[in-house]
């Protein structure tokens, strides 16, 4: 019995003239709007755009942080289990018998390029350092914040966010637009990987919308990243030359002010629109090989100078727990807690109180100390057994908090991030098995992400561990905890040449990432062409920078403490629609693998 072929007739409707020649108007258009809306929400009321942006957020992740925390763990099982079965896992992306574009060395080098970005200059120390002194087993007292057994929870938790989950997020939508492109000569476009369920419909408005998801996702994932990346810059240049202006002393520790932040991202981004329509492909080639290089020297200066071989003890046992792990990793998902469901878990004695117990109970970022210490009247007299309990049973709130505000951030970062990051690893990966890819593209950037978290986050505990930092890495801001640590490791001119060398990398990261950011943009506009027009590299450019520079603005009105909280929220909020497209994206291959194999099936009896 023959089967029928599958759909391949995409027609994306592109503009045959004028200013939007070569592209999707609608896609165009409609993108422009929904980021041109938020900038001027952000812009004219800053304080009413972070307040609803964070109200609604908290409001989303009430009701999807499940949604979002099991669809994550459905990704990794799913890539799981089409690498395992041999009909699915054989199978080329690619013409039968194609080589691979790349070598594997160039494949693998590739890779690590995009593993090793501005989201690791800033997390691979305060990532580890901030699980240390807070995750669900400190939450539930099964460990002591900032201990010797805190450790390994820490990192169970570090290698959940940098390891084969977040891969895997990225390999869905790589894969998905990958498999299409190469077998079946399809766009490189984001509804391409919906048609083996829409068909045709793909075509029209449909299609354009779920473009438009990916355009709003890909534009809010690279601002947050580009947020972070500035923040560090300004860090570091405070760090090289102790100008104050760029930074608010308010605060406990130094931090990037509003001022340091917006002339940083205006200098980062002008650099990187500059890149962008001066359309050197060479010039991106080279920086990255700088990357490369640079980044090579940092993780030796962290290895020669810095705790290594507590890092590789670390590396190996967390990998162990982090396996062991796996699944109840991959699907335990908190809810909220109801003020009804505290006080029906309060003591006796404490159930009057239950009003002005909850918020310190629940509040996943304090604790017990400061929960006894924000009471008031006679719910602060009661006696230390009862507040004891009552801080007990506020435990489910606190454990949702945190993921939400953790582990749901990452998987929102990392959908949002998709596909900018999904299109480049299908670029790359022609010629190459449905197994090869999956294996390569989640193990391969994985392991670098574990020896960057375990060999400078290792060292900045390790420092804290042995008292030689004497908590100043601890108290410096996650972006300028990477600086913090050198200046505890190295001293001198050798201090001073490799901070300016890390200022140096952060700058060009961030360069490349915007630049390749506007690209993908456009790439999806242009309903999957490499080669875009100059104006629109511009146009998107200065969109991105608004966006960033607005939000970033919002975040520090009344008084807030994180410039980065508006851009955060709105990432979470943009990253849910295309979360579900991705689940979709699972749906559709696993039915194009399917009938791919039965048409394989059906060609070779009727070759018989």
């Amino acid at each position: 019995m023959s089967i029928k072929q599958p759909f391949t007739d995409l027609q994306i409707k592109k503009s045959a003239g004028g200013f939007y020649e070569g592209h999707s108007v609608e896609i165009a258009i409609l993108s422009k709007a929904i980021m041109v809306a938020l900038v001027i929400w952000a812009l004219v009321w800053p304080a009413n755009a972070n307040g609803v942006l964070g109200s609604l957020n908290w409001q989303l992740l009430g009701d999807f942080n499940g949604f979002y925390v099991v669809i994550v763990g459905f990704f990794s099982f799913f890539l799981l289990a089409i690498t395992l079965l041999p009909q699915t896992g054989s199978r080329v992306m690619g013409t039968p018998g194609e080589a691979p574009e790349f070598s594997t060395f160039s494949w693998f080098s590739m890779m690590f390029g995009a593993g090793l970005g501005v989201g690791l200059m800033v997390f691979a120390t305060a990532e580890p350092l901030g699980l240390w002194g807070s995750n669900p087993l400190i939450l539930a007292g099964e460990v002591t914040a900032n201990s010797e057994e805190a450790i390994q929870s820490g990192y169970r938790y570090t290698f959940l966010h940098y390891g084969f989950h977040a891969w895997s997020i990225y390999v869905v939508t790589g894969l998905s637009l990958a498999y299409y492109a190469y077998t079946r000569n399809m766009p490189l476009t984001i509804r391409t990987a919906l048609t083996p369920l829409f068909g045709r419909l793909m075509n029209g408005f449909l299609g354009h919308v779920v473009d438009v998801l990916g355009v709003v996702a890909t534009i809010l994932g690279v601002s947050v990243t580009i947020g972070f990346g500035v923040s560090q810059f300004i860090d570091g240049l405070y760090a090289i030359s102790g100008m104050d202006w760029m930074m608010d002393m308010s605060g406990d520790a130094p931090a990037p002010g509003t001022v340091g932040l917006i002339t940083g991202l205006v200098v980062i981004m002008g650099l990187s629109i500059i890149s962008a329509v001066s359309g050197v492909g060479r010039g991106v080639k080279y920086l990255s090989n700088l990357n490369l290089v640079l980044s090579i020297i940092l993780l030796l200066t962290f290895v020669v100078f810095g705790s290594f071989l507590f890092a590789m003890t670390t590396y190996a046992s967390s990998i162990a727990d982090y396996i062991i792990h796996y699944v109840s990793l991959s699907f335990g998902a908190f809810g909220p807690q109801s003020a009804a469901d505290f006080a029906a878990a309060l003591p006796p004695e404490a159930a009057p109180f239950a009003d002005a117990l909850r918020t310190g109970a629940t509040n996943a970022w304090g604790s017990f100390d400061a929960f006894k210490s924000g009471l008031e009247g006679e719910a602060a007299a009661l006696p230390e057994n009862v507040l004891t309990a009552a801080y007990a049973a506020g435990e489910p709130g606190r454990q949702f908090g945190w993921q939400a505000g953790w582990t749901t951030f990452y998987w929102a970062w990392w959908i949002a991030f998709s596909p900018f990051v999904g299109l480049f690893l299908a670029r790359i990966s022609k010629g190459r098995s449905v197994r090869e890819f999956i294996i390569g593209c989640v193990i391969a950037p994985a392991l670098v992400c574990f020896a960057w978290m375990t060999i400078l986050g290792g060292t900045a505990i390790d420092l804290e561990l042995t008292g030689g930092a004497d908590g100043a890495i601890i108290g410096a801001s996650n972006t300028a905890k990477l600086f913090v640590t050198l200046g505890q490791m190295l001293s001198g001119g050798f201090l001073s040449a490799i901070t300016v060398m890390c200022v140096v990398l952060i700058l060009t990261f961030l360069v490349t990432s915007a630049d390749s950011g506007i690209l993908v943009m456009n790439t999806i506009m242009s309903g999957g062409e490499q080669q875009t027009g100059i104006k629109h590299r511009i146009v998107w450019g200065v969109i991105l920078t608004l966006v960033i520079g607005t939000l970033l603005i919002a975040g520090k009105t009344n008084g807030g403490a994180d410039p980065m909280e508006a851009l955060k929220s709105a990432m979470i909020i943009g990253a849910l629609p295309f979360t579900m497209v991705m689940g979709l994206m699972c749906v559709a291959l696993a039915k194009a693998l399917y009938r791919d194999g039965l048409r394989e099936k059906s060609a070779t009896v009727a070759a018989e």
